[in-house]
Parts: C-alpha cells; structure tokens; sequence
C-alpha cells in the first residue's frame, strides 16, 4: 500500500468540530469551547501534517448581518496559501440564527441567501457542505427533542429534515451562480440497526430511514421508495415530495460520518437494560443499544458500510468523521481501522476519495448529545488542555498516512476493544441473518 502512488490511496483530510446547536436559549460552541476561534496559528499546526483538505467552517450562526467576514476570511486565505483545499461547512448541527429555525417555512430560502454571500465573498472555495448531517440533526431536534426546536413527532421530524434538504438544494444552486464548478460534500451519519427476527420490521425501517438525506438529494423518494407511505402519514405532501424528485442535487460526494456506536442493536430483553434505555414503537418494547456491546458476529462495520454506500449510490464516497472518545492506543486503533476499510473498498472497486481526521481540537460534552455543560472533553488530532496545543499520537498516524509511510504506532499490533471479547456486556446475541445514535464511543 505504501509504495503505491499518492493517487491510489484515498486523500487524508481533517475537521473542525464546529457543532454550534441549540437547547432552549442557549447555544453549545464547540469552537469557542475548544478556542480554536481564537488561534489562527491552529491551521499551521494541521499543514504540517500534510492533510489535502479540511472541513472549515463558516457557519450562518456566527456571521449574522451585516456581514462581517474578517475571521473566515484569515482563515480560508491561510489554507488557499497552504494550498489546503476547505471544504465549507454553513450549518453544522445548527438551527439557524436566534430569528429562524428548522420549522420556520422560510428556512431554506434564508439558508440558501446566505449561502450565496459567503460565495460572493470566496469565489474561490469549490466545495461545500451547507448542512452537516442533516436526517440526524432532524432526529435530535425533531423527533427526540434534544435540540431546539424541541420536537418529538414524525411530523416535526420530516418538516425539520424536509427544510434542511430543500436549503442544501438551493444554497448549491446559490453557490453554483457564482462558482458554477462547485462541488457538494453531503455529510450523514451512517450506521445500520440489527435486530431478532421478530424486531425485524423496525430494523428494516431504520436502515430505510438512514438513506433519507441522500436519497431526497438524489431524487429517489418517489411513490415505490419504501419509506413513502411513512412520509406520507407524518405530514408530507405529494408536491414537496415531487418537489425533491423535480429538483435533483446530488452530492458530488457522498461523505460518510460513522462511529463505533453507529450500529445499533434493538433488543427486547429488556432486564438486561437500564430504564433510560427502554423504548418501542407502540406496539414492541425493546432496548435501543449498541450493536458492538450485544452481536457475537460482529458488525458491518467501516468496510461494509463504505460498500454499501457505493453500491446504493454509485458515486464518490469519503469518510468525513473519524473520531474515537477512548485511551489514545484506541484512537489510533480505531483511525487506522476505517483507514485500512477505505483501502479495501477502494481495492474492490469503490471510489472512496479521502478519510478525515476528525475533531482536529477536540470535542466538548458529546457524551451527553451536547445538551449540558460537564467539561467532558475528547481530544483529537491536538490536546486543547495545554497552552499551546499538544499534537497527539493521532497526528502523528495522520502525518504518516497523508505521507504515505508505514504507521509505526506499536498499538497497531493489537485489535481495538470493538474487536476484543470483553466488548460484550450484555449476554450476546448472533448476528441477524437480515439487517439511534450516541454520537461519542467510549471505553
């Protein structure tokens, strides 16, 4: 793999954890948190690592009007000197400015304006992300209730997703007027839910639902998409759903946000569970947990995931987050593993493009969904507890692979804990024959 060209292995990029959500009135920021917002000298510490690319934000919540673009304009001109390409992010798990939200019906339309002015004001900039994760954002905000607006129904569930979508559509519209050869890099979390054969309808009804933002993108929720009744019965109409299939956007590439948590596993024995983990659909009671804490045979994982996604879609696929809340020996394990995924589909005929290293800074509190502040702090590429920063046995495995050399990390000679039999807590279950989301694994 190493004396291989630069060209045949996937490009090694990194992000910003730049999670700007709401909860009732306040706002969680994780780059004020992390101080990244403060330390220009942060991008010279990510070029010397040799990343071809990072997810940069400039994000609608902290550039209100009039538009002051002095911070991104530092910034976004630092890369362009490093001749590191930014993919710009404009709402990262955000719901707009305090005088909109994701129910306000004219959310897509004040999306895509602003869109519109930070290409005005970067020309440039020929890769866009407008909405982080856009179903999942829709889950939290919507259906769970964790984030503002606090919705917990199917109907506030699809009006936040469907208005997010509807803003990617016209914000790459907006961005194309100016840079007509601007790419959209459409982020979503992906996992799969595994269940017993009588959980399996629920199952198969989750891993539908994990398709929706790239599927409305791609024009394919038409009246034989499985999901379609459901859609339907939580308030949409068939125009907006033509709508989507009359406006197609599809991503340029398709970027593939997993964590070891990701896959979950429905179980409905439910003594083995705390309360706080019991749910159910109205009519079975089971366990939302994780799938790498139950399934014996293990799970699809990085590679099978990567494959599944270039099979459904037939385009080009990246890894956008790879992140690990563990021991440092973890981190790495768990970087190198969706690293050497990525290969393997790339070896079986996938167009998988890059990995990225994420929470370059670190994360704050995602072991709670980033809904209280505990001081919970993961870090990533570089410790933020030290002044300056510290670089992490991460960045060293990332310089190494953006370098094309051989890690030399000696935790490389041991399987992480997701494949270790002490992962399992509860008795274990076989894996399905057929086939929500804590955002931070930990040990």
């Amino acid at each position: 793999m190493y004396d291989d060209p630069p060209a045949s292995r996937p490009q090694v990029w990194a992000g910003i954890e730049c999670t700007v959500n709401r909860v009732g009135d306040g706002y969680f920021d994780q780059m004020a948190r992390s101080g990244h917002d403060r330390r220009v000298d942060d991008l010279d510490r990510l070029a010397l690592l040799g990343v071809q690319a990072i997810r940069y934000p400039v994000l609608w919540e902290k550039h209100p009007e009039p538009f002051n673009w002095s911070w991104a304009r530092q910034r976004l001109a630092q890369l362009r000197a490093s001749a590191i390409r930014p993919v710009v992010g404009l709402l990262h798990h955000g719901s707009g400015p305090p005088h909109t939200s994701l129910l306000d019906p004219t959310f897509p339309e004040q999306l895509a304006a602003y869109a519109g002015h930070v290409a005005a004001e970067f020309p440039w900039v020929d890769a866009y992300t407008p909405v982080n994760e856009p179903l999942t954002t829709a889950r939290f905000s919507g259906l769970y209730g964790h984030w503002y607006p606090h919705g917990q129904g199917d109907d506030t569930f699809i009006r936040c997703l469907f208005h997010q979508i509807r803003g990617v559509v016209l914000a790459m519209r907006a961005i194309r007027r100016v840079n007509p050869d601007a790419k959209l890099v459409q982020t979503e979390d992906l996992g799969q839910t595994h269940a017993p054969a009588h959980l399996h309808d629920q199952a198969r009804f989750e891993n539908d639902r994990r398709w929706l933002t790239w599927d409305l993108l791609c024009s394919k929720v038409d009246r034989h998409h499985p999901l379609w009744r459901y859609l339907r019965w939580a308030g949409a109409t068939a125009p907006e759903l033509n709508w989507f299939m009359q406006n197609p956007c599809p991503p340029d590439v398709i970027g593939v946000n997993h964590y070891v948590t990701s896959e979950r596993y429905l179980d409905h024995r439910l003594d083995h569970y705390p309360p706080d983990l019991h749910g159910g659909n109205g009519r079975d009671r089971y366990a939302d947990t994780e799938a790498v804490r139950v399934l014996l045979g293990g799970l699809a994982g990085p590679h099978g995931l990567l494959r599944q996604v270039w099979d459904r879609y037939r385009r080009p696929v990246a890894v956008t987050e790879t992140h690990l809340g563990c021991t440092s020996d973890e981190q790495v394990r768990w970087v190198w593993e969706v690293w050497q995924a990525a290969n393997l589909a790339r070896a079986a005929g996938a167009e998988v493009v890059a990995v990225t290293a994420w929470a370059a800074f670190g994360t704050f509190d995602w072991d709670s969904l980033v809904t209280r502040e505990t001081g919970n702090y993961e870090p990533g590429l570089f410790d933020v507890t030290t002044d300056p920063p510290r670089p992490t046995r991460v960045a060293r495995l990332v310089a190494e692979l953006a370098a094309g050399v051989a890690p030399t990390d000696p935790a490389l000679s041991t399987p992480g804990w997701w494949r270790r039999p002490e992962r399992l807590l509860v008795p274990p279950r076989p894996r399905p024959r057929s086939r929500k989301i804590n955002r931070s694994a930990s040990c």
